[in-house]
């Protein structure tokens, strides 16, 4: 989504200027960064749960009382991966 927004701003040298565009392309950088930091950060806490309940003694106590090994976040359907379009 920036590289699209980052080449409509680049043709029109009117949007550079405004406040606005500049405000909305820091909003979506600090987004997407947010975005990508959380769900590495939800994948590294599966992971280390997971490496837990596998690891003796707990897996004993994991099987008896029911935990089961959690799923990383990953997205499958191609267009949930697609950004939002931004148009102007």
């Amino acid at each position: 989504a920036m590289g699209k927004l980052l080449v409509t701003v680049e043709r029109y040298p009117e949007f550079k200027a405004d406040k606005s565009v500049s405000a909305l392309m820091e909003e979506l950088t600090s987004t997407e960064n947010k975005i990508a930091f959380a769900r590495q950060a939800y994948n590294e806490a599966v992971m280390t749960y997971n490496t837990k309940i596998e690891v003796f003694p707990n897996i004993i106590f994991a099987g008896a009382l029911g935990f089961r090994p959690a799923v990383l976040f990953e997205v499958s359907d191609s267009l949930e991966k697609e950004a939002p379009k931004v148009t102007f």
